[in-house]
Formats: structure tokens, C-alpha cells, sequence
């Protein structure tokens, strides 16, 4: 039985390891690329930008980049702190 766990667990974490083609990523970032036009390209518009103007796209990307970095800046994180001999030492995480 344990002779058989290894090469499953060997499988499974090479299988996660697959690096995507050129060609798979290109696929990958135009769908995000379309998901962002689809999510604020509606809002751009109504803010008076033209669509498919350099500064409509632009809009897009910032609306994309300022709820991103809302997203990941209001995540609960732990702190721990540890002292030692008159020092203070804290983490984030």
C-alpha cells in the first residue's frame, strides 16, 4: 500500500507543476482582458469616456487596479509579536 502512495502523491504534485504555452497564456490573458471590458467598460462609458479610446481603456484598467488593491488590502491579517530582552519584534501575516 505505501508503495503505491508515493508515485500518486509524485503525480498529483507534478501535475500541478504544468507550465502553460505561449499560446495558452495569450488565450488566457485576452479572456481577462474581455472580463475587465465586460465588468468596467460600462462604467468608463457612463464617466463619459468613448469607448475603445486609449483613454476609455485606460479607465478600465484603473477601475480593474483600485478594486484589486481594495480587495487584498481589506483581508483579515494576524499579527504576532515576540519580545526578547528589551526588543520588540512583530509580524504581519
Amino acid at each position: 500500500m505505501r508503495k503505491l502512495i508515493l508515485p500518486v502523491l509524485m503525480g498529483s504534485l507534478l501535475s500541478g507543476c504544468a507550465v502553460l504555452t505561449p499560446a495558452e497564456r495569450s488565450v488566457q490573458m485576452q479572456n481577462e482582458v474581455n472580463e475587465m471590458i465586460q465588468v468596467y467598460g460600462s462604467a468608463c462609458e457612463k464617466l463619459g469616456y468613448k469607448q475603445d479610446t486609449d483613454p476609455w481603456r485606460e479607465c478600465i484598467l484603473q477601475l480593474n487596479t483600485s478594486k484589486a488593491i481594495e480587495r487584498y488590502s481589506t483581508r483579515q491579517s494576524s499579527n504576532q509579536c515576540w519580545s526578547y530582552r528589551g526588543f520588540l519584534r512583530c509580524s504581519s501575516f
